[in-house]
């Protein structure tokens, strides 16, 4: 299950390592190339909790082997249209249209699977061994957004008798591994379709979309942990400050993210395709920097939710700005990172935070909810980060920034700590 996990998140980061060099390739403008992930985004939050339901019907295996098989077909579609593209076959932007039904595919079937994986493991432990285990698959998206950009320049191929494969190869090739990873759970997993087996099942709890720099959040957790009862609002006064704010540094955080690829090209004077090895340099940096934070100086320094996500600003903004003003690798690379870094910060406050504030019966709706926002971030925010990149080059940076500097204010102000509420 943990490969499961990885293999979702790892594909997709892979390809928005290379996209940026194959779209300056192909011809097609940069927002374009925002605008495929901003759907498959938009389809993933969507179709998300629709699988985590049917599951609770078909039984999680089923799920399991539809979501990786779509991941299968959606890679392959992907890397057949981009070879298309590359060879001339087709004119660029109608390969590059014809990639985004590919991408759609991954939203849409791709999203049913690491629902029905963290139901699966919920179902399968005790309470107390729980939170441990979907904490440790949860951790598995942001280990595969290191592996994703750090694999992916090592599979580019040459030709294949005639014809030019080149940067599309990362799709064929995380094709076949997931090929691989679905037969192995189709072997290795238990038919658990209901009436085969006695017992309960648990509803899956929506994944955020897996993105570069991206670490667990803790809403999966909680939703497959908490008890369920209580609908809270968006707009809830408990939370609402939470959503705003995670809502404004998820944006933050998607509009960089996609930019960083375009920043390498330009400020290093590079083709698209000598640009692959620098991209995913920055990116395993800032990914690594994002779990460092989560896995290592959090539990270290013990802050509060609060804390934790005004510290996190302050470290995001100063390393967004700087990413926009660095002009070689080494400035680049390291001022993503201590905007991952900072990040990482935000990201475990914003989700605790939104937790604290609301008692047991409220964890399920909250979980969501918090998913939902981290999701919605993906949707707009790399076409906003692509539109402001084309206008000006620093400019995503530097917007980032301010509005993580204007957050700190709204934070300090609207976000307050709340103890934990203990279950009955």
């Amino acid at each position: 299950m943990f490969l499961v996990m990885l293999t979702v998140a790892a594909a997709n980061t892979a390809l928005q390592s290379v996209l940026p060099a194959l779209g300056r390739s192909l011809g097609v403008r940069d927002q374009a190339v925002a605008a495929a992930f901003s759907a498959s985004a938009l389809i993933w939050v969507l179709a998300a909790p629709f699988w985590a339901n049917r599951s609770d019907r078909t039984g999680r295996r089923a799920m399991i082997l539809l979501g990786v098989g779509g991941l299968i077909v959606s890679l392959s579609v992907c890397g057949v249209f981009l070879c298309l593209g590359i060879n001339g076959v087709i004119p660029g932007t109608a390969a590059f249209g014809l990639f985004i039904v590919g991408r759609l595919i991954y939203g849409s079937l791709g999203a049913a699977a690491p629902p029905a994986v963290q139901a699966l493991v919920a179902g399968e432990t005790t309470r107390e061994e729980r939170t441990k285990a979907l904490t440790l698959l949860a951790s598995a998206f942001g280990l595969g957004t290191i592996l994703g950009p750090a694999i992916a320049p090592y599979l580019i191929l040459g030709s294949i008798g005639r014809v030019e494969v080149g940067l599309a190869g990362p799709a064929f090739l995380f094709a076949l591994f997931g090929a691989g990873v679905w037969f192995t759970v189709r072997a290795m997993l238990p038919d658990d379709r209901p009436g085969l087996h006695a017992g309960p099942h648990r509803g899956g709890a929506q994944s955020a979309y897996p993105s570069i720099g991206g670490a667990p959040t803790g809403a999966s957790v909680a939703a497959a942990t908490g008890l369920r009862g209580e609908s809270v609002g968006f707009l809830d006064p408990r939370v609402r400050g939470w959503m705003i704010a995670g809502l404004v540094m998820g944006h933050a955080q998607a509009m960089t993210s996609q930019a960083i690829g375009f920043l390498v090209i330009d400020r290093l004077h590079v083709a698209p395709g000598q640009a692959l090895e620098p991209t995913g340099i920055v990116l395993m940096m800032g990914a690594g920097a994002s779990l460092l934070a989560q896995w290592g100086i959090i539990p270290l320094l013990n802050l509060s939710p609060r804390r934790l996500v005004l510290s996190g600003l302050a470290v995001a903004a100063a390393g967004t700005a700087l990413t926009g003003l660095a002009g070689s690798l080494y400035g680049i690379a390291t001022a993503y990172a201590l905007a991952s870094l900072g990040f990482g910060f935000t990201r475990p406050g914003f989700t605790a935070g939104s937790s604290l504030a609301v008692g047991a019966e409220g964890q399920g709706s909250i979980a969501g909810k918090v998913t939902s926002v981290n999701g919605a971030s993906f949707v707009l925010g790399p076409s906003i980060g692509v539109g402001l990149y084309e206008l000006q080059h620093s400019l995503p940076y530097l917007t980032a920034g301010a509005a993580c500097v204007v957050m700190i204010g709204y934070a300090w102000a609207a976000l307050r700590d709340r103890p934990a509420v203990e279950e009955g």
